[in-house]
């Protein structure tokens, strides 16, 4: 798991860099929150649906998608599954976390794959509400002085 998490982390920082967007004034994201990540360059959303990438993992695809109103960019926050957060809880600097589409109900995964369209690391949505694995836990870290993760605070 270890190996899984490391590699895991080097992917969030070069693929997701992203920014939060929701409504508030800087208000924490907790445990439970329903979010979209948008890439802090190219403002495009982190995504999924139900489309299999046709060779690698053969997972669900995750993309970035341009429209801000898209109903499959939605991702619910949850604590690692040894290891729940307690709902409303904030999350620190380093915080394992996991990211769960709101329409499939898959976890945002990363593995030893390259992407079909980039040959980078491929990023895929796996599992279940009941089927999570250590390729599903995401390191949370971001480069301002806040405390805890905050709404469209940049994390990389």
């Amino acid at each position: 798991m270890l190996s899984i998490g490391f590699v895991t982390i080097l992917v969030f920082i070069v693929f997701i860099n992203a920014s939060i967007s929701a409504l508030g004034d800087k208000v924490p994201v907790t445990c439970g929150s329903t979010i979209k990540l948008a890439h802090a360059v190219s403002k495009a959303r982190l995504h999924s649906h139900e489309v299999a990438y046709s060779r690698g993992s053969q997972q669900q695809s995750v993309t970035g998608f341009p429209s801000s109103d898209d109903s499959q960019s939605y991702w619910v926050v949850h604590g690692p599954k040894e290891d729940p957060c307690i709902p409303g809880g904030t999350f620190k600097k380093g915080s394992a976390l996991r990211l769960q589409h709101t329409v499939t109900r898959k976890w945002l995964h990363s593995h030893q794959f390259h992407s079909p369209l980039t040959q980078n690391q491929e990023v895929s949505a796996y599992g279940s509400d009941n089927e999570s694995d250590g390729g599903d836990v995401w390191f949370l870290e971001w480069e301002s002085k806040a405390k805890v993760w905050k709404q469209d605070g940049k994390v990389t």
